[in-house]
């Protein structure tokens, strides 16, 4: 039986709250023994439980017993447009924090892809608030069942590496809560979040993880939230401002604990008068209510489990559906299984393993299909599947034993990645694999290319210089592409690459995201058209990063500011009003069937627009219809108002309703489009 935590507080002393407040270890608070309160032990991250550490230095432990299911990331999952495996994936996620001991898990990150630079993109959902808030709930959810708090991050406004524990954003408040808010308030009001994580850089001057602004005014004035507000680590930097705006745990990466802002110099302000001893209470209630939602106080508390065959199969079915066919002129997708005697496969990343890479979100995974060996498992001993590097990275610094987070709060935390000097031996390394990778496409009928990004690029305190596909790959792929045509582009990131130099020679294009331990053989399965391809990209694909409004209306990355100058005109927003062709533009995904779409129509009495989808072609497939809203006389851009994922057989037809939030107040126009947004339907409001 659970006590009841007035109770519990009135028996605790100053020294014990303050224990329970701040990190007594790298990922826990301290226990209170005496009244059988155990720590609240915390891990990241949004791609699966995160390897153990020892309790005072980023040394990991090094045991067996902390390989976990590697899931796709955020950007993956938001790419699926479904809702029912946001929800499956979140169960993962929180079955295995579980099995793992934990009581919080670090994720997930809701941030708004403001700039497709911003290297931790890959963690975030998308550039549209509706689109993310939609599939953050039910991942909150889903955690959640397994007595285990999600913790969404990073509030707020945090959408760059550069300066990141420094640099103050300057934002129209219309826009902040427009755009950079909603996601949040949805993932406490509807998917239930336990806590919330603060960010590291300021807005309008205070740092977000002291902010009166953020913590009190909106989070618990506004918004009601009874939830425990954590600090991202090393986010605090005043005692008085961080115990005073509504924040309950400060968390750091250094092992001084007692020094915290929230520890010692705590108690002496407490102790002097000049902070009310009723601060700490409400920090240490909030806790304590917690913890009883999660059972830790007595009663019955679910155990979970970690790298179940199950939970690898609901990592395999999340996967499959992230993967994007962008281009397919002609159809040389998918490939013939039975017609194939002998394929080549071209580059790095269809040979690399990213679970280890990318700052916090880094996993120490059970297992990792890269794409080479999905299409080998896939194709069996009767095609012969050859491999050519193609491209290298960087020569790489040696490394000592100093732990890359031991020194994360150094330079502003972040900084903007540079390419780096070419040396001779690297030059001249490059060349001999673009040779002879393009030398080979020229002797085979099947080529697959298999490059874009890693976590050199997409990697927590990164962002990027520009968009270009780093490593040469531009140069190798033109001449890939002028040595044999035909071959199939594969893409990999967690953000947009640059496309011009080579795109209009390209036949077909799949992009697929750090998709988990079972990647390659969702990816394999689409090439040879074993799954069909049903994924919608969550985000704009500029041409160039200039193109992005960000870049063209604002500013990216600032200096001690950065100025939010395009206000709401943030991705396809910006895009749609100031008429700026895309690559490939938001909500675009091919298929290998096709689908019509008829008779829209709004039910005014139940506040629905419902139509009709068709799949026309000779394939089961999967298709999301996409319901985009415009004021009339209003803002001159269309936002995504609602979404279906709708799966059907050749010839079957299927009606498909969309609910509407409310009414708008305002006249409006509705359109609804599949991929590529093409607009089948209008309907007036």
């Amino acid at each position: 039986m659970q006590k009841h935590p007035e109770e519990i507080l009135k028996n605790l002393t100053i020294e014990e709250k303050i224990g329970m407040i701040h990190g007594a270890q790298l990922f826990s608070t301290a226990p209170v023994p005496r009244l059988n309160i155990p720590p609240l032990v915390m891990s990241d991250g949004p791609m699966g439980v995160r390897q153990e550490f020892a309790p005072d230095s980023w040394q990991p432990t090094g045991g067996s017993d902390d390989y976990v299911t590697y899931l796709p990331c955020n950007s993956a999952l938001a790419a699926t447009w479904n809702r029912e495996l946001a929800f499956t994936l979140g169960s993962v996620l929180g079955e295995e924090a579980r099995g793992r001991g934990k009581d919080v898990i670090l994720a997930p990150g809701i941030n708004i892809k403001r700039s497709p630079l911003c290297g931790r993109n890959f963690e975030y959902f998308s550039e549209d608030p509706y689109l993310t808030k939609e599939l953050a709930a039910p991942l909150i959810r889903g955690i959640q069942q397994w007595d285990v708090a999600a913790c969404v991050k990073h509030f707020a406004a945090n959408n760059q590496e550069t300066e990141r524990l420094w640099v103050d954003v300057e934002i129209e408040e219309e826009a902040l809560r427009d755009i950079y808010l909603p996601a949040f308030r949805y993932a406490i009001e509807k998917g239930g979040a336990y806590t919330i994580m603060g960010a590291y850089n300021k807005v309008y001057g205070e740092h977000c993880c002291q902010s009166s602004f953020l913590l009190k005014k909106i989070l618990r004035d506004e918004w009601g939230y009874d939830g425990v507000a954590i600090s991202d680590w090393g986010g605090v930097h005043d005692t008085k401002l961080a115990a005073e705006s509504q924040l309950d745990i400060e968390m750091s990466v250094t092992n001084d604990f007692d020094d915290y802002f929230l520890a010692e110099p705590l108690k002496e302000k407490i102790k002097s008068g000049e902070i009310s001893e009723e601060v700490i209470d409400e920090k240490v209630l909030r806790i304590l209510k917690l913890m009883v939602k999660l059972h830790m106080l007595g009663g019955e508390r679910k155990s979970g489990s970690y790298n179940t065959p199950g939970h690898r199969q609901k990592a395999l079915d999340v996967a499959r559906q992230s993967v994007v066919l962008l281009k397919n002129e002609g159809q040389p997708l998918p490939l013939k299984k039975e017609k194939l005697k002998k394929i080549l496969v071209i580059g790095e990343n269809a040979d690399r393993i990213h679970s280890n890479g990318g700052g916090s979100a880094e996993i120490k995974a059970l297992y990792e299909i890269t794409p080479l060996m999905g299409l080998k498992t896939h194709l069996g001993g009767n095609v012969q599947v050859d491999y050519a590097k193609g491209y290298c990275r960087e020569e790489q610094p040696e490394t000592g034993s100093t732990n890359w987070q031991e020194t994360s709060l150094e330079h502003g935390g972040g900084s903007v990645g540079t390419a780096g000097a070419e040396s001779i031996g690297l030059a001249r390394k490059r060349q001999q694999l673009r040779e002879e990778a393009v030398r080979l496409a020229g002797e085979y009928e099947t080529v697959i290319y298999v490059g874009g990004l890693d976590h050199g690029q997409d990697c927590e305190g990164n962002d990027r210089p520009d968009m270009k596909l780093p490593y040469g790959q531009d140069q190798l792929l033109r001449e890939l592409l002028g040595a044999n045509p035909e071959t199939i582009v594969v893409l990999m990131g967690g953000s947009p690459v640059e496309m011009g130099s080579w795109i209009s020679k390209a036949k077909s294009l799949v992009w697929c995201w750090y998709a988990g331990m079972e990647g390659g053989s969702a990816l394999a399965e689409v090439l040879l058209g074993e799954t069909n391809p049903s994924g919608k990209l969550p985000e704009t694909f500029y041409k160039t990063h200039k193109d992005c409004s960000a870049h063209a209306l604002g500013e990216f990355p600032g200096g001690k500011t950065v100025a939010y100058k395009e206000g709401k005109y943030v991705g396809y927003r910006y895009n749609d009003k100031f008429q700026v062709e895309p690559e490939f533009c938001f909500g675009h995904g091919l298929s290998y069937t096709s689908f019509a779409c008829r008779d829209m129509a709004w039910d005014k009495e139940k506040n629905q627009i419902r139509c009709f989808l068709k799949n026309t072609g000779n394939r089961y497939g999967g298709e999301t219809l996409q319901l985009y809203r415009r004021e009339e006389n209003g803002e001159l851009f269309q936002e995504l108002a609602g979404f279906e994922k709708i799966f059907l057989e050749p010839g079957e037809e299927q009606e498909v309703k969309f609910q509407l939030e409310s009414s708008p107040g305002k006249p409006c126009k509705y359109c609804i489009g599949t991929s590529s947004r093409k607009i089948y339907l209008g309907l007036a409001q």
